[in-house]
């Protein structure tokens, strides 16, 4: 038995209380947004840092590269040592990431820090299975969409307050505030998270190279990480590109800009129906509903390529911004919830493992929008956004034995 194995059959049967459920959403919110606040200000800190047009976008992929890594190298020690202490030292290494973000002298020293940022970020994906693990199986889903409600609310709240911080302060005040951010939350968890100690026994390199037998093991793990990875190329493509959108063709400032982004919070609100729908056994009628709509966002957002500009492209970009938001948020909880219900002894690592192949989706997202934005403006970026999503698809209607 391993240590996750451990705290999810030793949690209280009546399930995670109401504020170990709210503290983990809010933290998994503020944890998260981290690996955002970079998107909307990459043209700034590009031109500061004399970071080529070209390859800018690699500091949003790097920082994604970055929660893949700790997603398997990481996330999976929560397992092996106390909670609350693992999850402290992870965040005391944010901080420190964060800190070295806001003082970087160089592009080269920023994309390190950012691929540290990335790492340490991964404390949220160690609370998730922490806290789900302690709801009965009847509930988990609702207590999985709450919990996501705050992550996702996390990701879209985080464009829109750093486009305002920028503008006030700078770009080097949203990670210097972000550290401070981690700072507390660190100090809130250890109060409201039970403490898990883990049965031990399983060395770390076993219990990481055990991974890839599970990926062997379970087809619809794969077929689930897969198509979250298309979906999160998708909102990454989507929320790289529309800040460049916005800027070169509609002139906007990176205030407004991070406004904007607070038309996908609408999209997060589908987290807890989608966590009820999934709990009720509609996973594969909602999978497809939710892919459908992540290539209809995208054809509605193209027009604004057309349009010219205005205020019809905009309202193009924000039909866009809410019905891609709300695919990918809904797929993700689908995904989530069937994973969970494999293998109880190996929840932490099912969702590493699925977190960090859809991160890697996220992040060839990134590094594809600048080369396609700069070669084939908005329309480019909308044509591949849309495809990816459309090929998972494919293959979602086709495919056996679904759960």
């Amino acid at each position: 038995m391993t240590g996750l194995d451990a705290a999810i059959h030793s949690a209280p049967r009546e399930g995670a209380s109401r504020a170990a459920v709210l503290a983990a959403s809010v933290a998994c919110g503020v944890i998260v947004a981290n690996l955002y606040y970079c998107q909307p200000l990459v043209d700034l800190i590009a031109r500061d840092l004399a970071i080529e047009p070209t390859v800018a976008s690699a500091v949003v992929a790097l920082t994604q590269v970055g929660y893949a890594i700790g997603l398997i190298a990481i996330a999976p020690l929560v397992d092996l040592f106390e909670s609350r202490r693992l999850l402290t030292v992870t965040l005391g290494v944010a901080v420190v990431a964060l800190g070295l973000a806001a003082a970087a002298p160089t592009g080269a020293a920023f994309l390190a820090a950012s691929l540290l940022v990335g790492v340490s970020s991964v404390a949220a994906q160690m609370l998730l299975p922490l806290v789900a693990g302690m709801e009965p199986e009847a509930t988990r889903g609702r207590v999985v969409g709450t919990i996501m409600s705050g992550l996702l609310f996390g990701i879209l709240l985080a464009r829109p307050v750093a486009g305002v911080v920028a503008d006030a302060f700078g770009w080097r005040a949203m990670f210097g505030l972000s550290a401070v951010l981690m700072a507390v939350t660190a100090v809130a968890l250890r109060a409201v998270i039970p403490s898990r100690r883990p049965a031990g026994g399983v060395g770390y390199f076993a219990f990481v190279g055990s991974m890839l037998g599970l990926l062997k093991a379970y087809p619809t793990l794969r077929r689930r990480a897969l198509y979250q990875a298309a979906m999160f190329a998708a909102f990454s493509i989507f929320w790289t590109a529309s800040p460049m959108q916005l800027a070169s063709v509609h002139g906007w400032s990176h205030s407004m800009i991070g406004l904007f982004a607070l038309a996908g919070a609408a999209g997060a609100l589908i987290a807890p129906v989608a966590g009820r729908w999934a709990d009720a056994g509609h996973t594969r009628a909602g999978t497809l509903i939710a892919i459908a709509c992540a290539v209809a966002g995208f054809a509605g957002a193209a027009l604004d390529g057309s349009l010219g500009g205005g205020a019809l492209g905009i309202a193009a970009l924000l039909f866009g911004a809410v019905v891609v938001d709300m695919g990918v948020q809904a797929n993700m909880i689908f995904g989530q919830r069937a994973i969970y219900a494999l293998d109880p002894a190996a929840r932490g690592r099912l969702n590493g493992l699925y977190v960090a192949i859809l991160f890697l989706g996220g992040a060839v997202g990134s590094a594809l929008t600048s080369p396609v934005f700069a070669h084939f403006g908005w329309v480019g970026a909308a044509v591949v956004g849309a495809g990816l999503p459309a090929l998972a698809l494919v293959a979602a209607a086709f495919e056996q034995g679904e759960e």
